[in-house]
């Protein structure tokens, strides 16, 4: 036989392998199995986060009596070639579980309905534990290989972390399909997440009807659940901002490197992101480092520009603690740490955006709707004032006008939690048509964003481009707390703060 045909004979999946030289005789197998200390089991403590998971659990189980509820984890999503982004659970199966961080590639959480009892259903968590050190996986599976990925958990480990029942990943095929099928069980799986536990709940299903419509309930209840915040993660917010108030302040005292480099937004960047690692697991988000013209472009996440003398620069940015949920905070700053008059002009008329939308969530019986239409009501005028809009501020507030929104596109707010725009597949009556309620976290964020090549606006004001915006929580007596208060706002404040970090 050739070469060619040695190489033809061989399929293409497998030929990752040719680059590696795995030892795999007997008597290394027995070599490599035999002269590791013993472990002493030690289970974890449970997790704060395990109480606060039931409760959310029995509340979704308590919307689909008998019925099974699959919550994948997620897979390894592939980067380039064989090399893996970094795992983060899908969000459904962290909130239910309490995991976070990498916590637990290929896991899956089942709602298993029960007959009998106060409980609707027992929740198992199916997931790989780790094999033992004579097993080929221990030193050639470079996907939950110990020598490879490191030491995976047991199941009794995970079960104490989290107060789970836990089971492994293999059994998940039967379990599903008991009792499932035509005038049996319904399922319901979380889609779009992990195609093979997909393959198996449609497997199990055999003829259930309607079942397109079945997930999307699902997925719309889950959504739904995070809408209104518990304890714990309100805790977590806070932490999540606190850091995040942290890599701002390092943002500042990293400005004159930034100028210094030929994409100074890259070292804005990259400061926030290490503050991020250090402190939580990960930005929430790519950060939107925007000096200059830039800011003008909602999303700017290819940071590669200058950061210039007399610039304002933008950024939004935040923290992703361990537990996932994230802080998503704005704030426009100049570069030389004094604004100018012009910036100053629209700086100011944003901020008063913002402190209308503050003062309208705080009042009884204010939907999040209206946070949106005071802020736009401020702009609307402001712009009036500047002679801008081609009528009226109240023509323009009208449905057929909105001239302001050329300057203002995005909307005011969204919800904030594990997701940075959470709960996303909420329904309108309980989104953006409800009442504020306590527990309820979310953003305050106008802006106003007049590209450099605006022609209706004037030369001073053009290339400038502001957004501030904070995280909000609304307390138990209906009033609204600016999470993210501890970033100055006022241009006083900002000037000040920026003097005092860079001495």
């Amino acid at each position: 036989m050739t070469d060619t045909d040695s190489t033809e004979s061989q399929p293409l999946s497998e030929r990752g392998s040719n680059r590696s030289q795995r030892p795999s005789s007997p008597a290394f197998r027995a070599f490599i199995a035999s002269g590791w200390q013993e472990q002493e089991p030690t289970l974890p403590e449970q997790s704060p986060a395990a109480p606060f998971a039931a409760a959310r659990r029995e509340r979704l189980g308590a919307l689909f009596p008998g019925e099974r509820l699959v919550l994948p984890a997620g897979t390894l999503v592939t980067r380039s070639n064989d090399t893996d982004y970094r795992f983060r659970p899908n969000s459904a199966f962290a909130h239910l579980t309490g995991l976070g961080t990498d916590e637990e590639p290929d896991a899956v959480l089942v709602l298993h309905p029960v007959a009998e009892g106060e409980d609707t259903h027992e929740a198992v968590l199916y997931f790989r534990p780790r094999a033992g050190k004579d097993t080929e996986e221990f030193f050639a599976d470079a996907r939950y290989g110990e020598l490879w990925v490191g030491q995976r958990p047991s199941l009794e480990e995970v079960a104490a972390l989290t107060g789970l029942r836990t089971a492994h990943i293999d059994s998940l095929g039967d379990e599903l399909a008991k009792d499932a099928g035509p005038g049996g069980v319904q399922l319901r799986v979380v889609r779009g997440v992990d195609a093979a536990v997909e393959a198996q709940v449609e497997s199990a299903r055999r003829g259930q009807e309607e079942t397109e419509a079945a997930d999307a309930r699902l997925a719309e209840a889950l959504s739904e659940l995070r809408l209104r915040k518990d304890d714990f993660e309100v805790a977590e917010m806070r932490k999540a901002v606190a850091a995040t108030a942290e890599g701002f302040a390092d943002i500042v005292r990293a400005l004159p490197r930034a100028v210094e480099h030929e994409r100074g937004e890259r070292v804005i960047e990259g400061v926030f992101g290490a503050r991020a690692r250090e402190e939580g697991n990960a930005v929430g988000y790519d950060t939107i480092a925007a000096s200059g013209n830039h800011a003008n472009t909602l999303h700017w996440i290819r940071n590669d520009g200058a950061v210039r003398p007399g610039d304002l620069v933008l950024i939004d940015a935040g923290v992703e603690v361990d537990s996932l949920y994230t802080a998503d905070i704005t704030r426009t700053i100049p570069v030389d740490g004094v604004f100018t008059a012009a910036q100053r002009k629209v700086y100011e008329a944003v901020l008063d955006a913002a402190d209308a939308a503050f003062a309208r969530a705080g009042q009884p019986g204010a939907r999040f709707r209206d946070v949106h239409a005071a802020a736009m009501e401020v702009l609307a005028a402001r712009l009036e004032s500047w002679g801008l809009l081609p009528g009226t501020a109240e023509e323009s507030l009208a449905e057929e006008g909105q001239f302001h929104r050329r300057w203002m596109v995005h909307g005011t707010s969204h919800h904030l939690g594990i997701d940075v725009h959470d709960c996303a597949q909420a329904r309108r009556e309980m989104y953006l048509d409800a009442e504020l309620e306590p527990g309820m976290v979310f953003t305050i964020e106008p802006g106003l964003y007049f590209r450099a090549d605006d022609l209706t606006v004037p030369e001073e004001l053009r290339g400038i481009g502001v957004r501030i915006e904070d995280d909000v929580l609304v307390r138990a007596d209906g009033t609204v707390e600016n999470l993210s208060a501890a970033l100055p706002r006022r241009v006083e404040d900002v000037e000040a703060w920026m003097a005092s970090l860079r001495g």
